[in-house]
């Protein structure tokens, strides 16, 4: 096996509308394709970070709840990499989203906090 890395991380939105708005216009991820899929009546957006293709965002109807407390096996969460975290806080909290408080990686001595998106899927932002 010749892994050559990670292609894309797929997120089920509760509300999708608000999710593609909180990616596109909050993150900044750009939009590459969407696609109805009228069997399913879910969409697919096809989404792009820095250029390169990393997002599926699909809406299906009558999802469940992601169990995070106490944490569940599985993805824990998505980390983003940042030239600079204040900055970026500052922005998300421009946007009015709530972000934890800013920690320092005792291992890498780098700094990082955790937010959620609308579904309540926690993500992170790594200075690197």
């Amino acid at each position: 096996m010749n892994i050559k890395g990670i292609h894309h991380i797929a997120i089920i939105a509760g509300d999708y509308e608000r999710s593609k708005r909180f990616y596109t216009e909050v993150l900044g991820f750009t939009i590459i394709k969407e696609t109805f899929r009228k069997e399913r009546n879910s969409y697919k957006l096809d989404l792009a970070i820095n250029g390169l293709y990393a997002i599926e965002l699909f809406s299906f109807p009558n999802n469940r709840e992601r169990a995070s407390y106490p944490e569940s096996k599985g993805l824990r969460h998505l980390a983003f990499a940042v030239d600079n975290l204040a900055m970026a806080v500052s922005e998300l909290m421009a946007h009015g989203v709530e972000v934890q408080s800013i920690r320092t990686d005792e291992i890498t001595n780098k700094q990082f906090c955790f937010f959620y998106d609308p579904n309540g899927q926690p993500l992170e932002l790594y200075e690197i």
